[in-house]
């Protein structure tokens, strides 16, 4: 298994694992639930430092934090690839 492999698995897991967070956010669940409270440990790391810069405003029911996290992401993604080749 090459590094470029998993560090592109490693980058389309946590985009996923964030898109469940915010599919989460719209539904009632357990949040005590092994692989809901999974989803939050991991995405939460990620999240938290945009959330301080784009903190959710009264009235406004957007959470944009996951948003811009998934763009940043995909744009280290692609430093970071593009350093392997």
């Amino acid at each position: 298994m090459s590094a470029f492999f998993v560090i592109r698995t490693a980058f389309e897991v946590l985009n996923w694992l964030i898109i469940a967070r915010v599919l989460l956010s719209w539904i009632r669940h357990d949040p005590y639930h092994p692989v809901i409270r999974f989803v939050y440990e991991i995405t939460e790391p990620v999240l938290k430092p945009f959330r301080r810069l784009i903190p959710p405003r009264p009235g406004m029911p957007i959470d944009w934090s996951p948003f811009i996290a998934i763009i940043v992401l995909q744009f280290i993604e692609r430093v970071v690839l593009g350093m392997l080749i």
